[in-house]
C-alpha cells in the first residue's frame, strides 16, 4: 500500500471563551491556518487538492460548509474544494485520517486536513439544543430513545461513571488537573511550542484586531495551585467531577498537510512524519468517553506494537478521568503522556483538537527524538479514533 507522510503541521495558541481570539470570524481564522501550511511546505497553493476541515458546531458562522468557506477567506485558488467533518471533538482527527486514506489508496498526492471552532462566536450545544428549545427536534430519534429508555447521552455523567468504574477519586483527578496546568506552564516558559504555533493578531469580539500577536494557549493558569484547583465546586453534590478537571472551552485552528511519496519528491518536501496506523472504533454511547482504551487495544494489536513502543501519547483530556483510566487500563508510562500539558489546561477547541494534538505530537516527537507517537481521543457518541505515527525528524 502507498504511504501517506506529514510534511506540514500548525496551530493557532488557544484562546478562552470571549478572549484574545473571539474577534476572528472561524472561516478567517482557519484561513491563516490553509495559508500557513502551503507557505510552510513551500508548495504551490493551487496544488492542493482538497481540504478536509472537522467542526462540530455547523450553525451560524460556521455552517455552510466552514471547510469551503476558509479555502475562499484563503490564498487557495478557487480550484481547491473543501468538505467539513464532524466526528465530535474527534473531528479533525477524522479529517487526518480521511486525508491519509486518500493519499495511500493513490487517489490524492497533497490533502490538507484541518479543523476549527469558535465557541465564543458559537457556543457549545448551539448546533443540539437550540433546533430542540425551537421545536425543530431532538438528534436522539423515537429509536434511539426505545434502545436506551431514560437516558440522554451527557458527556459529564460519562466522566462520573468513568471515575466510579476505575476506583479515581478527587483528590486524583485534582493532582492531574495540576499536573496539566504545570506541564504547560512549563512547555511554554521553555519555548517548547514556538515552532507548532502560528501567531496571529489577538482580537476580542467586538474590539478592532489588537497590534500584538496572540501566541501563547489563553487558558493556562500559570499560577495554578493544588488548593485553588481542590477548592473549585463540584459539578453534582455526589460526584467527582470539577470544572477544573474538565477540558477549557477555547477557540482556535489547527492543521496538518498530507502528502503522498510522489508529492514529497515532486516538490522537494521535507516529511515530519509517516502515517503508521489509523483506525476509528464504536463504544458504549452512555459511558461514552471509555472509547479511548478498547481502540488503543485494538490499534496496537493490529499496528503489531506494544505500548512500551510508543513513545509520546497524546490523550485528550476531555475530563481528567479520561487520561487517568487510559494509564490505569493501558499501562502506559504517565511520563510519556501529554507531556506538554493537555486540554484541561490548554484548551479544547472542539473540531480543531485533533489536528492541535497531532501538530503537538509531532513537536514533541521531534524534541525527544522519538519515533512512535499515538494519538486518540474521547469522541461524542461513543467513539475513538486512533492514529499512530512515525517520526521522519
Amino acid at each position: 500500500m502507498a504511504e501517506a507522510f506529514i510534511v506540514a503541521a500548525t496551530r493557532t495558541a488557544a484562546g478562552r471563551r470571549n478572549g484574545r481570539l473571539s474577534g476572528w470570524h472561524p472561516g478567517d481564522l482557519a484561513a491563516e491556518v490553509l495559508n500557513a501550511l502551503v507557505d510552510r511546505a513551500g508548495v504551490d497553493p493551487a496544488a492542493i487538492e482538497d481540504v478536509l476541515m472537522g467542526c462540530v458546531s455547523q450553525v451560524g458562522e460556521q455552517s455552510t460548509n466552514v471547510a469551503r468557506n476558509a479555502v475562499l477567506a484563503s490564498k487557495l485558488p478557487e480550484s481547491v474544494p473543501g468538505t467539513s467533518i464532524d466526528r465530535q471533538c474527534g473531528s479533525s482527527q477524522q479529517a487526518l485520517q480521511f486525508a491519509a486514506q486518500a493519499v495511500m489508496s493513490g487517489t490524492q498526492d497533497l490533502v490538507i486536513a484541518a479543523g476549527v471552532e469558535s465557541m465564543s462566536r458559537v457556543p457549545m450545544f448551539t448546533s443540539s439544543e437550540l433546533p430542540r428549545k425551537n421545536g425543530l427536534g431532538f438528534y436522539m430519534s423515537p429509536r434511539i430513545q426505545r434502545r436506551y429508555p431514560g437516558v440522554e447521552f451527557s458527556q459529564f455523567m460519562g466522566a462520573e461513571m468513568i471515575a466510579r468504574k476505575y476506583g479515581l477519586k478527587k483528590d486524583q483527578l485534582d493532582e492531574y488537573s495540576l499536573r496539566s496546568h504545570l506541564r504547560a506552564k512549563a512547555a511554554t516558559e521553555a519555548r517548547r511550542f514556538d515552532t507548532e504555533i502560528l501567531p496571529v493578531r489577538a482580537w476580542k469580539q467586538g474590539e478592532e484586531a489588537a497590534d500584538a500577536m496572540h501566541t501563547v494557549d489563553e487558558g493556562i493558569r500559570f499560577d495554578a495551585s493544588l488548593e485553588g484547583i481542590a477548592g473549585v465546586k463540584l459539578l453534582q453534590p455526589d460526584g467527582v467531577i470539577t470544572a477544573a478537571g474538565a477540558s477549557q472551552i477555547a477557540d482556535g485552528a489547527a492543521g496538518v498537510l498530507v502528502a503522498s511519496e510522489k508529492a514529497v519528491r515532486t516538490f522537494n518536501l521535507k516529511p515530519l512524519a509517516r502515517i503508521h496506523h489509523l483506525s476509528v472504533m464504536g463504544h458504549d454511547p452512555v459511558v461514552m468517553l471509555e472509547a479511548p482504551i478498547p481502540a488503543t487495544h485494538a490499534a496496537l494489536k493490529k499496528a503489531g506494537l506494544k505500548i512500551a513502543d510508543i513513545d509520546a501519547f497524546e490523550v485528550n483530556e476531555a475530563f481528567a478521568p479520561v487520561p487517568l483510566a487510559w494509564l490505569q487500563a493501558t499501562g502506559a508510562d504517565p511520563e510519556r503522556l501529554n507531556v506538554n500539558g493537555g486540554a484541561i489546561a490548554l484548551g479544547h477547541p472542539l473540531g480543531a483538537s485533533g489536528a492541535k494534538l497531532m501538530t503537538t505530537l509531532l513537536n514533541v516527537l521531534q524534541q525527544r527524538k522519538g519515533r512512535y507517537g499515538l494519538q486518540t481521543m474521547c469522541e461524542g457518541g461513543g467513539m475513538a479514533n486512533v492514529t499512530i505515527v512515525e517520526s521522519l525528524r
